[in-house]
C-alpha cells in the first residue's frame, strides 16, 4: 500500500508541476482566446460550415479576425463580461454569504451541526451534499465548498479537504441526485424533441419525462456519495497533510480576522446559542412565507400550466432564495449574538465579500470573452459534430459503442461545459443512432449523464474552477490550475468507473431506469 501511495503521489505531483507551468489563468485564457480567433478565422476563410442534425440550416463558422468578427468583438466587449453566466450566481450569492460568514453565523451553525456528528462520517456527508446539491443549480459550486471547509475545520480536520472534496462531488456528480431537479426536466425536453425525427422510434419508444432516469439517478447518487467520501478521506486529505498544505486562511496584513477564525472548537457560547436559535426561527418563518407564496394555486411563481417543471419563475428564483436565506440568517444571528451592532454594518460586510472575489472578477473578464467567442464562432458546434461523426462512422455496436459514446462525452465536456448545450448537440445524433440499435431514448440520456459530469472538474474552461482557485489561494497563495487539476484527478476516474458500472448493472439486469422507462425499445431487447 505504501508503494502504491508513493507512486500515486509522484504521479499527481508531476501533474501538478506540469499544470502549474501553464501560464497564469488570465494569460492562459487570453492565449486560448487568440488561438480560437485564429482557428475560427482560418475556417471562416475556408468557407467551412457544420451540419447539425435536426437544424434547419448549417452552422457557418465565423472568424474573429474578419470584419464581422472584429465588429462583433468591439461591440460586445462589455456584454461578454457582464453576460458571463457565473457572475449572476457567484457575485449575488457571495454578497449574502459575506453577511453570514462575517457575522459568524456559518461557523457557529456548522460547529453546532457537526459537533455531535462522527468525525469519520464527515467526508461522506460532504459527498452526499455535493452529489445531491444540483437541486440548487449552479449555486452549489459557490455554496458547498466553503461550507464544507468550515465543517472540516470545526471537526479538527483539514479544511482544504472539505473545500476541494465539496467541489469535486458537486461537479463530478452534477448530473445526478436523489431528488429530481430542473436538469431532469431540461434533458427530458431535449430528448423528446429529437424522438419525432425518427418515425419508427417515435412509434416504439417510451416517452421521456423528468422521472425517466430517477431509479438510475438515485442509485448513482448513493454510489457516488460513497466514492466521494472514500476519496476525500483516504486519498485527498492524507495527501494534503503529507504536502504540508496550510490549514488556516492567510489574512492580508492589517486585515481584521473573521469572527469564525478563532472558533475552531465545537462548543458554543451562550450568545452564539441565542443567535443560532433566533436565526433558525427567522429562517423557519422565511420558509413558511416561501411555501405559502409558491403553493397557492394562483401563485405567480408557477408556470403557465400551473406547475414548476420544466421551467417556472420559482426555478428562476433559486439565486434569490439562496441569497435570502444566507442574508437573513446571518443578519439575525449577528444582531442577537452581538457580533454586529446594526444594519449599517451590512454594506461593509458585503463590500468585504466582494473584495475577496476581486481576482475572480478579473479572470471572469477574459474568460467571458473566450467563452463568448467559442459560442459565437461556431467552433464548439463543429467540435461536437465532428466527434459524433467519428464515433458513428466507426461502425461499433452494443456496449462497446455505448462506452465509446460516454468517453466522447467526457472528452467534449472538457471544451463544452454546458450540459444542456452538449446534450442538444449529441442527442440529435445519438438518440436516433442508439434507437436503431434498439436502445430507449431514456437509456441514451442516462449514458450521457455519465460522460457529461466527471471531467468538468479538471477542465480550466469550467468557470467555477476559477471560483475554486480563488478559495484555494486563501490557503495557498501560489496555487495554480495545475494544483487544482492534480487534486481533482483522484475523483475523476473512480467517479467515471463507478457510474459506468451502475449503468452496466442496469443493462445486465434489464431493470427500469425510471418509472415506465426500460433499457431496450420494445421487441429489440
Amino acid at each position: 500500500m505504501a508503494s502504491s501511495t508513493s507512486i500515486g503521489d509522484r504521479f499527481l505531483t508531476r501533474v501538478e508541476r506540469a499544470g502549474n507551468r501553464l501560464p497564469q489563468p488570465f494569460n492562459l485564457f487570453l492565449i486560448l482566446f487568440l488561438v480560437t480567433g485564429v482557428v475560427s478565422t482560418g475556417l471562416a476563410w475556408g468557407g467551412v460550415d457544420v451540419t447539425v442534425p435536426g437544424a434547419d440550416e448549417p452552422v457557418v463558422i465565423r472568424g474573429l479576425f474578419t470584419g464581422e468578427g472584429l465588429a462583433w468583438f468591439t461591440s460586445n466587449l462589455g456584454a461578454n463580461f457582464i453576460g458571463f453566466p457565473p457572475l449572476v450566481t457567484v457575485v449575488t450569492i457571495l454578497l449574502a454569504i459575506g453577511i453570514a460568514e462575517k457575522t459568524g453565523f456559518l461557523a457557529a451553525g456548522i460547529r453546532r451541526t457537526m459537533g455531535s456528528a462522527p468525525r469519520w462520517a464527515l467526508p461522506y456527508a460532504v459527498g452526499l451534499l455535493g452529489v445531491c446539491g444540483s437541486v440548487m443549480s449552479d449555486s452549489i459550486f459557490v455554496v458547498v465548498p466553503p461550507l464544507a471547509a468550515l465543517a472540516f475545520k470545526a471537526a479538527g480536520r483539514h479544511p482544504m479537504a472539505g473545500l476541494l472534496g465539496g467541489f469535486a462531488a458537486a461537479g463530478a456528480g452534477y448530473s445526478t441526485s436523489i431528488v429530481p431537479t430542473s436538469l431532469d426536466a431540461l434533458f427530458a425536453g431535449i430528448t423528446n424533441a429529437v424522438i419525432p425525427t425518427v418515425p419508427a422510434l417515435e412509434q416504439a419508444a417510451d416517452p421521456v419525462n423528468p422521472l425517466s432516469n430517477y431509479f438510475f439517478n438515485a442509485v448513482s447518487a448513493i454510489v457516488l456519495t460513497l466514492v466521494a467520501g472514500f476519496v476525500i478521506d483516504r486519498v485527498l486529505e492524507p495527501r494534503l497533510v503529507r504536502q504540508g498544505v496550510p490549514t488556516e486562511e492567510r489574512a492580508e496584513a492589517g486585515e481584521v480576522e473573521h469572527a469564525h477564525e478563532h472558533a475552531t472548537g465545537t462548543d458554543l457560547t451562550a450568545d452564539e446559542r441565542r443567535g443560532l436559535r433566533a436565526a433558525v426561527l427567522a429562517l423557519a418563518v422565511l420558509t413558511l412565507v416561501v411555501l405559502v407564496a409558491v403553493l397557492v394555486p394562483a401563485s405567480p411563481w408557477r408556470n403557465a400550466d400551473g406547475g414548476f417543471l420544466p421551467s417556472s419563475p420559482l426555478l428562476d428564483s433559486i439565486v434569490f432564495v439562496v441569497f435570502a436565506y444566507f442574508a437573513l440568517g446571518g443578519y439575525v444571528y449577528g444582531r442577537v449574538a452581538g457580533t454586529i451592532s446594526g444594519f449599517g454594518e451590512v454594506p461593509r460586510m458585503m463590500g468585504e465579500a466582494l473584495r475577496d472575489m476581486t481576482p475572480f472578477l478579473v479572470l471572469a473578464f477574459v474568460l467571458g470573452q473566450f467563452i463568448a467567442l467559442f459560442d459565437w464562432s461556431g467552433v464548439g458546434s463543429g467540435l461536437a459534430v465532428t466527434g459524433a461523426d467519428a464515433l458513428q462512422s466507426a461502425g461499433l455496436t452494443g456496449l462497446v459503442v455505448i462506452f465509446g459514446f460516454m468517453l466522447l462525452c467526457s472528452v467534449l465536456n472538457l471544451f463544452i461545459i454546458s450540459g444542456s448545450s452538449m446534450w442538444t448537440l449529441m442527442a440529435v445524433v445519438f438518440v436516433p443512432l442508439f434507437g436503431i440499435l434498439g436502445y430507449e431514448p431514456a437509456f441514451v440520456q442516462a449514458a450521457f449523464r455519465v460522460g457529461d459530469s466527471a471531467t468538468q472538474i479538471i477542465t480550466p474552461l469550467n468557470p467555477y474552477m476559477i471560483v475554486l482557485l480563488t478559495f484555494v489561494r486563501r490557503y495557498e497563495p501560489q496555487a495554480g490550475l495545475g494544483t487544482l487539476i492534480a487534486r481533482m484527478l483522484p475523483f475523476v476516474v473512480p467517479f467515471w468507473i463507478a457510474w459506468a458500472l451502475v449503468l452496466l448493472a442496469f443493462v445486465q439486469l434489464d431493470v427500469p431506469l425510471g418509472p415506465g422507462n426500460g433499457i431496450y425499445v420494445e421487441g429489440a431487447g
